[in-house]
């Protein structure tokens, strides 16, 4: 890809819960990444790793006991530093456009699915009057594979994956430079789930709410555990595990010859039903009781004495003994 500045860049990012008696957890610990205009970055690992966590410090939305560190720019503004009115005036909607996890949890429960569209459009978008306004809830209706038969129902006549797409369709509308997609495709049979990240793909490369060129730089960082998603929409691949990024890869590099670098990576692919389908032994550690060292290192058949310390994230990999590079396996062959 050709080099473009940062839509955001995270350095450093931290967060802690202070739980009753002086406890803390260490839910993200000094993450650092960036996700450039016109790039989708896909953030993977098992459940409980810390990914949602770091959406929510991104948005602004994390509960009253945690604590935060470090910094993400998006343009000018540090999300770290915003306040919560920054965040509702500003930040949700007109600069990051959100795909919920939980998207029943974001749908008004008393208004139509069409109703709910419009409203939006007419807050985020220069679209004005009825009959515009209907036009454009159906337009994006559509881009997310929402059917119009159903913009009239209600979130509670909705299924799953109904409201999975409805809630998509939503943060589709705005022209935010940021789109945060937090498994998008939770509800989906595969043939959506190949629509909705096509659609979410368009609208980092063409922009726009009619899918027309428009002068906004535009990223897309998505947070998921279905790889065959993140294989067919991203150009990098970032996977965390207890907390921390271990890795940062070219997707295509990633999924193909020679493969992930870190052994937990290596890990979740050889996972896959279509690949070795053999399944990482153990569990991923309390984030409360991490080590001192490697924290995948009891589930690792790589490990060694020198795991005990924990390895930093170089500019690709954070192990002790990663699988070969790229340019190292050419350098074999």
């Amino acid at each position: 890809m050709t080099e473009r500045a940062p839509v955001l860049s995270v350095r450093g990012l931290s967060v802690r819960f202070l739980m009753p008696g002086g406890r803390r957890i260490a839910a993200v610990t000094d993450a650092h990444f960036d996700v450039a205009a016109g790039e989708c970055l896909a953030l993977i690992g098992e459940s409980g790793c810390g990914k949602s966590v770091l959406a929510s410090a991104l948005l602004g939305l994390l509960p009253g006991n945690a604590q935060t560190a470090g910094g993400a720019l998006l343009g000018d503004l540090d999300l770290l530093a915003a306040d919560e009115r920054t965040f509702a005036r500003t930040v949700r909607g007109r600069l990051i456009g959100l795909v919920p996890q939980s998207p029943a949890a974001h749908l008004t429960p008393v208004r139509t699915i069409r109703s709910q569209l419009e409203e939006t459009v007419a807050e985020l978008t220069a679209v004005r009057g009825r009959a515009a306004l209907r036009t454009a809830a159906e337009t994006a209706a559509e881009r997310a594979a929402f059917p119009l038969d159903h913009l009239d129902h209600h979130p509670h006549e909705l299924s799953g994956g109904l409201a999975q797409r409805a809630a998509t369709a939503l943060a589709l509308v705005g022209d935010a430079p940021l789109l945060l997609a937090d498994e998008p495709t939770t509800g989906l049979d595969r043939d959506l789930v190949d629509r909705t990240v096509d659609e979410l793909r368009r609208h980092v490369d063409k922009g726009g709410p009619g899918g027309g060129a428009t002068d906004v730089d535009r990223a897309l960082l998505m947070i998921t555990h279905d790889l065959a998603a993140a294989e067919r929409i991203a150009d990098r691949i970032a996977v965390m595990y207890a907390g921390r990024i271990v890795e940062l890869a070219d997707a295509r590099d990633f999924f193909g010859t020679p493969g992930p670098r870190h052994p937990y990576s290596r890990g979740l692919l050889d996972a896959l039903p279509d690949r070795a389908f053999a399944p990482i032994p153990g569990l991923p550690p309390e984030l409360g009781s991490l080590p001192d060292g490697c924290a995948f290192a009891p589930r690792c058949d790589r490990t060694t004495d020198a795991c005990a310390a924990l390895p930093p994230l170089t500019a690709t990999v954070a192990c002790h003994h990663p699988h070969a590079a790229l340019t190292e396996a050419a350098d074999r062959a």
